[in-house]
């Protein structure tokens, strides 16, 4: 519009009916001050405490005495982009995973795995499915209402039994257990 009135010598009215807007909106000048203590103080404020957002640091704001609406205090938050800190992730372990090695002979390995479904009834079960990892056979099939920690301890040394001897370790839901079975 500037341009047009200083260049061209459009009048102000015709510069602003070809920009489309209204001429009192050209001449508006902002009454609103600068607002810099206010800004000051609550980037002060968001760098000391973090965790607070607009609404906490607001009341910090009022209790220092400096008056200013809540609706104000969120856009100068929001223009100087003061946002609340995420915390931190999940903890992760340090470290890389080694692969799970391949068995090589049976018995080194034994997987464990839970199933449950229902009867038309509504009456639950569960079964127990322990796996050879190397050959792939089936070693037990266990259904029961519910298998108790002692119930799996006493299948797997049934089992062990039957085989001969213990597996070097056990596989269940992807969690290892590596005690020395063998003793």
């Amino acid at each position: 519009m500037s341009w047009a009135i200083e260049t061209r010598g459009y009048s102000q009215r015709r510069a602003c009916g070809l920009v489309g807007i209204d001429p009192r909106v050209y001449r508006y000048r902002s009454t609103r001050s600068g607002d810099a203590d206010l800004r000051q103080r609550l980037k002060e404020l968001a760098s000391e405490r973090r965790r607070f957002g607009y609404r906490r640091l607001h009341i910090l704001l009022k209790r220092e005495g400096i008056e200013a609406n809540w609706k104000k205090v969120y856009r100068i938050y929001r223009e100087e982009r003061l946002t609340v800190r995420k915390r931190g992730g999940r903890k992760r372990a340090l470290g890389t995973r080694a692969p799970m090695a391949v068995p090589q002979a049976a018995n080194q390995r034994w997987s464990l795995d839970f199933v449950s479904d229902a009867l038309i009834d509504g009456r639950r079960f569960r079964i127990l499915c322990v796996i050879d990892d190397f050959s792939r056979e089936c070693l037990a099939t266990v259904v029961d209402n519910s298998i108790s920690g002692a119930r799996v301890s006493r299948e797997l040394d049934g089992i062990a039994e039957r085989r001969g001897r213990y597996p070097l370790m056990i596989v269940s839901d992807n969690v290892l257990c590596r005690e020395n079975l063998a003793a």
